[in-house]
């Protein structure tokens, strides 16, 4: 099955409906991906379709998350996931994208235009514990190096800001011992993978 048809197949059960178009412009993405990801090591390999699901698609579950208009920050982006297809599928989304591998950021740069998100992204080539004022109400984070080491400066560095975690059961029970209380929810077509979100 190719990417395209796979996301077709699968989005009902992610609870997305994306036009003929949409699916085109994140072909367009998973393409930029595969371009560069033997270079960058962007993400494992993978068949289309499993990228479609686990990737794309479970990106997009965040967006249930995120109001009209709303601006977020995506920690340790990476390949641009979650937030990429977020601002692909949404165009009201607005983003910060902090990841600290300058040859990531070129990549992200080269998806940002190329995918057209140039007015609705920052990206900014640092350590998130670096940054000051980033100005968003969200933050989420899928795939940091040592995520639950960094989890208690990453909820220091959020505020008040809501939380969008994706990980597993090591990532919820470290939420747990940083006292952060949060519901979770189970990623469709996983038995193990979860999106925390912070009350």
């Amino acid at each position: 099955m190719n990417f395209s048809d796979a996301i077709k197949f699968h989005q009902n059960a992610f609870g997305v409906d994306l036009t003929d178009e949409k699916i085109a412009a994140l072909n367009s993405y998973y393409e930029l991906i595969q371009q560069h990801n033997e270079i960058l090591h962007l993400v494992a390999p993978c068949v289309a379709e499993e990228f479609a699901t686990r990737h794309i698609l479970e990106s997009l579950t965040l967006s249930a998350y995120l109001p009209k208009n709303a601006k977020f920050a995506d920690i340790g982006t990476g390949a641009g996931l979650p937030s990429v297809p977020c601002l692909i599928a949404r165009e009201d989304l607005h983003a910060v994208l902090i990841e600290s591998k300058a040859k990531k950021v070129s990549f992200l740069r080269e998806v940002s235009a190329k995918c057209e998100l140039e007015n609705r992204v920052r990206i900014v080539n640092r350590q998130f514990e670096e940054i000051v004022n980033v100005d968003c109400k969200y933050v989420t984070c899928r795939a940091l190096d040592k995520f639950t080491k960094k989890l208690p400066n990453l909820i220091a560095w959020s505020d008040k800001c809501k939380l969008l975690f994706f990980g597993g059961n090591s990532l919820r029970d470290e939420l747990r011992k940083n006292r952060v209380k949060f519901t979770e929810k189970l990623l469709p077509l996983s038995e193990q993978r979860f999106l925390f979100v912070s009350n």
